[in-house]
């Protein structure tokens, strides 16, 4: 009986020796560098239990160049301004290396969900049914649900026996073409500009599920975050990641104010960048190139005929009352009117409503006169508050699905 004993009693220590030694997660981000930070910040932020496997003692970081900073890179800059004292939110920082891992590493403690370990390799991966399994050098081994392999060395790719990742994960934007509304990130400057963006299928991987592939040298912090809550979404749905709603994903990434549309010209301090960024992938109102960057043009007025052909393809009615508009311009009245035909509203009830709001909630610093001709931001937060073009389904080709 004491031999059973002290058998059952190793038995029972080995067991817990080997859980204590075991890791799950359920998001596995793997790499160092601008796109694996964001990446494991942004899955953790999203609500997925986050592990991220630098493998270096330190943080390593490089330039920011010349991105259209929004979302966690903005929000890293933002820090690192406040590290240095400088106090003007636009001036250009310098992320020195010293400065951004204590910037990080303050940061990253703070994040709930997420769990750093540093200075230790992989040494195997392997699958585990649709699952990760990873074995690290000193012997621990981490059972992820989604792996989001963002290694620079390219180590990982060859491990797993998979092409190498992509060297071009961005896309000039462009409106010849509807796959835009698609995007999940934009504004990474890469070949010569920062007028592109990318989509959910450049991380997703044919024929693997579970599995996200970033660029590490060129997606940058705004690539990473967009794999990130790609991740977050996969393993907090206990779903696939070709099972993703990315409806869902553009959704949580806009919340963390990253942009889905490169406008140049819209900072992300303004109180209506959501509603022009929801607005925007919808193509109701089209930016402007001007030298190579997409401009919004805030103030502009807007003309009936630039908005007439996307709204009219995302609601039926519309055709009704655009074929009953003749004037050249859109004013806030005709825009009221058009919200309510189309939104099936009380224009009495909604003039009263857009007038109280007008200042108050929308921030608008023009008065309220609905006889005038409406810019395009109070066109964008109108049509965003009262028609929510992005609650309308769209295909993988950006087409509206009736």
């Amino acid at each position: 009986m004491k031999r059973i004993g002290i058998v059952f009693f190793a038995l029972v220590l080995l067991t817990r020796i080997a859980q204590a030694q075991t890791v799950k997660t359920g998001v596995l981000v793997i790499g160092n560098g601008n796109a694996a930070i964001a990446a494991g910040i942004q899955s953790a932020m999203s609500g997925a239990k986050t592990t991220l496997l630098l493998q270096e003692p330190e943080f390593v970081l490089t330039a920011l160049g010349q991105n259209i900073h929004s979302g966690l890179e903005a929000e890293f800059l933002k820090r690192m301004r406040e590290a240095k004292g400088i106090k003007d939110p636009e001036a250009h920082v310098d992320v020195d290396q010293v400065s951004a891992n204590a910037v990080l590493k303050d940061w990253t403690d703070a994040v709930k969900h997420l769990t750093l370990i540093r200075n230790v390799k992989w040494s195997r991966i392997k699958r585990s049914g649709s699952n990760w399994n990873v074995l690290l050098s000193d012997g621990k081994l981490i059972k992820a649900a989604v792996l989001v392999n963002a290694d620079q060395t390219e180590q990982v790719s060859e491990a797993i026996r998979l092409a190498r990742v992509p060297a071009a994960q961005w896309h000039p934007f462009s409106y010849a073409e509807n796959s835009y509304k698609n995007s999940v990130a934009a504004g990474a400057f890469d070949r010569g500009s920062a007028s592109n963006y990318t989509l959910l299928k450049d991380f997703q991987v044919a024929g693997q599920e579970n599995l996200l592939q970033v660029n590490a040298k060129a997606s940058g912090m705004i690539g990473g975050q967009a794999a990130g809550a790609a991740a977050a979404y996969a393993a907090f749905f206990d779903t696939k990641t070709s099972k993703i709603n990315l409806k869902m994903v553009q959704a949580e990434l806009i919340k963390f104010r990253l942009s889905l549309v490169p406008f140049a010209d819209l900072a992300q301090v303004d109180s209506n960048w959501t509603a022009i960024q929801f607005v925007g992938l919808s193509g109701f109102l089209k930016g402007e190139t001007v030298n190579g960057k997409l401009n919004f043009l805030p103030e502009k007025t807007v003309t009936t005929a630039e908005i007439r052909d996307m709204v009219k393809a995302y609601y039926y009615k519309a055709q009704l009352w655009f074929d009953d508009h003749q004037a050249v311009d859109m004013s806030i009245k005709s825009t009221l009117n058009l919200v309510c035909f189309v939104g099936n509203k009380s224009p009495e009830y909604t003039r009263a409503e857009v007038e109280q709001k007008w200042k108050k909630n929308y921030g608008f610093q023009t008065d309220f006169d609905w006889k005038r001709k409406i810019s395009r931001r109070e066109f964008a937060v109108l049509v965003n508050a009262y028609l929510k073009p992005f609650e309308v389904n769209i295909d993988a080709s950006g087409r509206v699905i009736r």
